[in-house]
């Protein structure tokens, strides 16, 4: 088998929003440097993605040094910063976690809203901020940002690949929004591992991604359909659950690229 390797890396600033190809991506405590630390929440705190708002996939997301440049259909380029400093802190609702944020200025909440139709506002989670990854699975008192429950995603081209081949029109691999991409593997091998390094990062397999409604809206378009979820209800269906891809939580900081060998250390016992 030829060597695993990274084909693709994804950085998602701000969650259910359009993500950002890199070639290389930063580790810190909570997964990819910038990954999901900015969210959108109406305005009891409570967090807003795709499922609901679909149009979310619309907005694209340029990163710079100092800031983020967000652009979307019939609207004006909107400017925020990477991070929020100094600014109150209230508690956010993501998923039932309760979340210490910071709120952006009233005119981001003003864009934001007059985009989506409804009163919201984006919200900053600020580094001082602690948001434990489910202790069922937690490694070495791993946190997370704003994702829904892991550090990283993973999938394997070859997954997707198979998954395309039941499908009548193919599905592009952002339907999925993983952070890696590997190439070089069979389809679904992902599921086997346990252990894994990617260059120099340790990294664990803790637990199978359970796919949302997200995976069915069309992330150029906005607009929902029926696949993958259909499809893959008939063939990766787990008591009710479909999954697609994998969660892993890695060891240690330090940088990620594209072409990084995927070295496979540990697998689970079938």
């Amino acid at each position: 088998m030829a060597n695993r390797t990274v084909s693709e890396l994804c950085i998602y600033p701000i969650k259910s929003c359009r993500g950002i190809d890199a070639q290389q991506a930063l580790l810190d405590q909570r997964g990819f440097k910038f990954d999901r630390r900015w969210m959108i929440a109406d305005q009891s705190g409570k967090t807003l993605t795709q499922r609901e708002y679909p149009r979310l996939s619309l907005i694209l997301v340029e990163q710079t040094a100092d800031g983020l440049t967000l652009d979307a259909p019939g609207m004006p380029a909107l400017r925020i910063p990477l991070m929020l400093k100094s600014k109150p802190i209230f508690q956010v609702d993501i998923w039932g976690d309760a979340v210490g944020a910071m709120q952006a200025e009233k005119s981001s909440g003003d864009w934001i809203s007059s985009f989506l139709g409804v009163s919201c506002q984006f919200v900053y989670m600020p580094d001082d901020s602690f948001r434990p990854v489910d202790p069922r699975y937690a490694i070495q008192n791993a946190q997370v940002s704003f994702v829904d429950a892991f550090p990283i995603l993973l999938i394997s081209e070859a997954s997707l690949a198979d998954l395309n081949s039941r499908l009548q029109s193919p599905l592009p691999m952002n339907r999925f929004r993983p952070n890696i991409v590997v190439a070089g593997c069979t389809p679904y091998e992902e599921d086997s591992w346990k252990r894994i390094q990617i260059g120099s990062i340790n990294i664990h397999v803790v637990k199978p991604c359970i796919r949302c409604a997200t995976t069915i809206v069309d992330q150029l378009t906005g607009i929902r359909g029926k696949e993958p979820l259909q499809t893959l209800a008939t063939y990766r269906n787990n008591n009710g659950e479909v999954w697609f891809g994998q969660n892993l939580i890695h060891e240690n900081l330090g940088e990620l690229h594209v072409g990084d060998v995927v070295t496979v250390f540990a697998s689970k016992i079938p």
